[in-house]
Protein backbone atom coordinates (compact mmCIF):
# COMPACT_ATOMS: atom_id res chain seq x y z
CA UNK A 1 0.00 0.00 0.00
CA UNK A 2 1.21 3.33 -0.94
CA UNK A 3 1.56 5.96 1.70
CA UNK A 4 0.60 9.24 1.27
CA UNK A 5 4.11 10.87 0.63
CA UNK A 6 5.27 7.92 -1.68
CA UNK A 7 2.39 9.18 -3.30
CA UNK A 8 2.94 12.53 -3.38
CA UNK A 9 6.45 11.78 -4.25
CA UNK A 10 5.19 9.97 -7.49
CA UNK A 11 3.32 12.87 -8.53
CA UNK A 12 5.68 15.42 -7.69
CA UNK A 13 7.98 13.84 -10.84
CA UNK A 14 5.08 13.68 -13.53
CA UNK A 15 2.32 16.22 -12.30
CA UNK A 16 1.97 18.89 -14.94
CA UNK A 17 0.60 21.67 -12.58
CA UNK A 18 0.91 22.08 -8.63
CA UNK A 19 -2.65 20.85 -7.81
CA UNK A 20 -2.49 17.83 -10.49
CA UNK A 21 -3.51 14.37 -9.20
CA UNK A 22 -5.73 13.38 -12.49
CA UNK A 23 -4.08 13.39 -15.62
CA UNK A 24 -2.60 10.50 -17.37
CA UNK A 25 0.61 11.33 -16.43
CA UNK A 26 0.02 11.13 -12.43
CA UNK A 27 -2.26 8.33 -12.91
CA UNK A 28 0.16 6.58 -14.65
CA UNK A 29 2.70 7.43 -12.16
CA UNK A 30 0.64 6.56 -8.94
CA UNK A 31 0.20 2.82 -10.79
CA UNK A 32 4.09 2.80 -11.65
CA UNK A 33 4.77 3.02 -7.73
CA UNK A 34 1.55 0.44 -6.72
CA UNK A 35 2.79 -2.00 -9.44
CA UNK A 36 6.20 -1.74 -8.12
CA UNK A 37 5.39 -2.47 -4.49
CA UNK A 38 2.95 -5.25 -5.17
CA UNK A 39 5.01 -7.11 -7.13
CA UNK A 40 7.60 -7.16 -4.58
CA UNK A 41 5.13 -8.55 -2.04
CA UNK A 42 4.24 -11.16 -4.85
CA UNK A 43 7.96 -12.16 -4.68
CA UNK A 44 7.87 -13.25 -1.11
CA UNK A 45 4.46 -14.24 -1.01
CA UNK A 46 4.23 -16.56 -4.45
CA UNK A 47 0.57 -18.08 -3.49
CA UNK A 48 -1.09 -15.42 -2.80
CA UNK A 49 -3.25 -15.62 -5.84
CA UNK A 50 -5.77 -12.56 -4.74
CA UNK A 51 -2.91 -9.87 -4.93
CA UNK A 52 -1.66 -11.27 -8.30
CA UNK A 53 -5.20 -10.87 -9.81
CA UNK A 54 -5.07 -6.75 -8.64
CA UNK A 55 -1.95 -6.42 -10.06
CA UNK A 56 -2.74 -7.61 -13.44
CA UNK A 57 -5.96 -5.10 -13.09
CA UNK A 58 -3.43 -2.15 -11.87
CA UNK A 59 -1.24 -3.33 -15.37
CA UNK A 60 -4.22 -3.47 -17.57
CA UNK A 61 -5.28 -0.06 -16.12
CA UNK A 62 -1.93 1.43 -16.91
CA UNK A 63 -1.73 0.38 -20.13
CA UNK A 64 -5.37 1.81 -20.97
CA UNK A 65 -3.76 5.07 -19.50
CA UNK A 66 -0.83 4.93 -21.57
CA UNK A 67 -2.94 3.93 -25.12
CA UNK A 68 -4.76 7.07 -24.22
CA UNK A 69 -1.98 9.64 -23.78
CA UNK A 70 -0.33 8.00 -26.94
CA UNK A 71 -3.21 8.75 -28.28
CA UNK A 72 -3.97 12.16 -27.72
CA UNK A 73 -0.23 13.99 -27.08
CA UNK A 74 2.71 11.23 -28.33
CA UNK A 75 4.95 14.45 -26.59
CA UNK A 76 3.87 13.80 -23.36
CA UNK A 77 3.48 9.69 -24.01
CA UNK A 78 7.32 10.00 -24.80
CA UNK A 79 7.95 12.16 -22.02
CA UNK A 80 6.50 10.32 -19.54
CA UNK A 81 8.23 6.53 -20.86
CA UNK A 82 11.66 8.52 -20.33
CA UNK A 83 10.48 9.61 -16.94
CA UNK A 84 9.43 6.45 -15.74
CA UNK A 85 11.88 4.24 -17.41
CA UNK A 86 8.77 2.41 -18.73
CA UNK A 87 9.50 0.78 -22.06
CA UNK A 88 7.62 1.55 -25.26
CA UNK A 89 4.90 -1.00 -26.05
Amino acid sequence: MLTKTKKANAIKKTRIHDTDTGSPEAQVSILSKKIDELALHLKKNHKDKHSRRGLLQMVADRRKHLKYLKKTDEKRYVDLNKTLGLKNK
